[in-house]
Order: C-alpha cells, then sequence, then structure tokens
C-alpha cells in the first residue's frame, strides 16, 4: 500500500539528483571497465571489436539495474528516489483504469471516489516536488469539485493511501455496455 508523504520539494530533488549522478557514474565506470575487460580477454587485433565494447556496456546496464535494485534501493541516500518512483507508479495504477474510475464516480462507487482523490492528490504532490505548481494549479477546478462531491456523500478527503483493493475492485466490476 502506497502512501503520499510530504517530502520538502527543494530537498527532494537535491537528493534525487544526487542519487541520479551516483547511479550514472557507477554505470559508466561499469561499461567502460567491463568493455575494456571484454576487449582485452576476447578482441583481436585485426577486427571491430565493437561486439565486445557492445557487450561490456549490456553488462554494466544489466549490473547496474541489479545493483540499483537489490542494493541501493534499499539505501538512505536512494529513498528520495525511490518514493518518487512509487509515486509516479501509483499514479500510472489509476491512469491506468482512469476510464472505469470515471464511470464508477459517475455511478457513486466509494471505491471509485476515493481512487479519484488519492490519483488528484498524488498529481498535485508529485508537480510539488518536481517543481511545477503551475500544473498542480491547474488541477484545482477538477479537484474542488470532487472534493465536494466527495464531502456531500460523506467520504473522507484524506485520502493519501492507495488502497490495491480499490484498483481490483473496479477491474472486477464489468464495464456497463448498454450506452
Amino acid at each position: 500500500m502506497f502512501e503520499i508523504q510530504h517530502l520538502d520539494p527543494q530537498r527532494y530533488r537535491q537528493q534525487t539528483r544526487k542519487s541520479t549522478l551516483v547511479i550514472v557514474v557507477i554505470f559508466a565506470v561499469l561499461a567502460m571497465s567491463l568493455s575494456a575487460l571484454a576487449v582485452a580477454l576476447f578482441g583481436s587485433t585485426e577486427g571491430s571489436n565493437f561486439r565486445w565494447n557492445l557487450g561490456g556496456v549490456l553488462l554494466g546496464v544489466a549490473l547496474t539495474i541489479v545493483l540499483v535494485r537489490y542494493v541501493f534501493w534499499h539505501q538512505s541516500w536512494m529513498q528520495p528516489a525511490v518514493y518518487g518512483w512509487q509515486l509516479k507508479r501509483s499514479l500510472m495504477s489509476v491512469t491506468n483504469v482512469m476510464h472505469q474510475v470515471e464511470a464508477g464516480v459517475q455511478a457513486g462507487l466509494p471505491e471509485a471516489m476515493k481512487l479519484l482523490r488519492f490519483y488528484h492528490l498524488g498529481q498535485v504532490e508529485m508537480h510539488r516536488l518536481d517543481g511545477h505548481p503551475q500544473a498542480a494549479d491547474e488541477l484545482s477546478g477538477p479537484l474542488e469539485k470532487h472534493r465536494q462531491a466527495m464531502l456531500e456523500t460523506g467520504l473522507s478527503i484524506d485520502q493519501y493511501r492507495l488502497d490495491p483493493a480499490w484498483l481490483a475492485s473496479l477491474q472486477q466490476r464489468k464495464p456497463d455496455t448498454s450506452a
């Protein structure tokens, strides 16, 4: 279950730039070292060593992915980047079923209304963290309209958690094809 946190945007951007730089440097060192090693071990002086260089770069990509996912992912210096990735992934999971969410909101389904509220709050947070307050301002109309609808139905407007059960319940519903 993902939960929206309210991080300091300046600090978030600073830390994500730092973690990105660390990963890029690690990738560059791995790719160059592995390419040089592959050429030294398997290359020839007469022909092209492109395939060995490419193999070293691809191995560098694979090792970087493994290091990020299984070693760095849980390090404190990576947490802002991990949070940003999880926020965007959570928003994408709602975006992928947005037509069902909107239909559910029209039908007054509480799960759909909560999902749309989470989506709105998540978008505002993402734009705030990315330093795009004008994009968040553009959401204010639909956000406020949906907020009022939730208040009128008695639902909590504090939907900072994405409950996977909400998505599952919408995906299990048959779409209305009578229109």
